[in-house]
């Protein structure tokens, strides 16, 4: 009874070792400087060899994990995940990491969008005290800004990773729901039937990855 939306979870996991390895790739041109990050992006695009590539498989990896994030979570509320409170609390906290890492990377760019974007959510997290502070380097968005969004954007996908690993532990010592809704002893193997739909799923995840990364339209902004 195990079927295609059991595939999400390897899929998000195949997706997030692509954004980290493109990002690394990325990270060794990108410069952290207000006056240099837009140019140095457009740098890698248009200079170095297949840069372009490099970057928009970045930019389309960021929305296909939250894309295949939001079909694993639904997934797991409607086959009450919940009850599962160790893997649950595990995804929540990798979904959370995921969403402070996408918007640091939204403002790396550093072109209208991104300062905007870095304004307004700087400006509603303001209510903390010395958040701002320290997250931005002082009382408004400028260099240190960048600089310190470089450095956690590059931390935290590590830091989620190693939770990844915990999330995993935590479904194999407690073990995975199922459609028939009830525990039970019976087991299939992993290979060929779960392998099987684990590489189907890919075969056509990636196929729209690659279609989206090499003809799809993803301005700098």
């Amino acid at each position: 009874n195990i079927n295609f939306l059991w595939n999400y979870g390897f899929l998000l996991g195949i997706i997030f070792c692509i954004q980290i390895l493109t990002g690394v790739i990325l990270a060794g041109r990108f410069t952290p400087d207000i006056t240099y990050a837009y140019y140095s992006i457009t740098h890698i695009i248009r200079e170095l060899w297949s840069g372009w590539c490099f970057r928009y498989m970045h930019a389309t990896g960021a929305s296909l994990v939250f894309f295949l994030t939001y079909l694993h979570i639904l997934r797991g509320l409607n086959y009450s995940y919940l009850y599962l409170p160790l893997s649950w609390i595990s995804g929540l906290i990798i979904f959370a990491l995921f969403i402070v890492t996408a918007f640091i990377g939204y403002v790396l760019p550093w072109g209208q969008m991104s300062y905007w974007g870095a304004t307004v959510i700087t400006n509603l997290l303001s209510s903390i005290p010395y958040l701002v502070v320290w997250l931005c380097g002082g009382y408004t968005v400028s260099d240190p800004t960048i600089k310190r969004f470089f450095v956690l954007h590059f931390i935290l996908p590590f830091v989620a990773l190693c939770i990844v690993f915990i999330h995993i532990f935590f479904l194999h010592l407690h073990g995975s729901t199922n459609p028939l809704g009830y525990d039970t002893a019976f087991k299939i193997p992993f290979y060929p039937n779960l392998l099987t739909l684990d590489v189907k799923g890919f075969n056509n995840i990636f196929i729209l990855f690659i279609i989206q990364s090499l003809f799809g339209i993803i301005p700098l902004s």
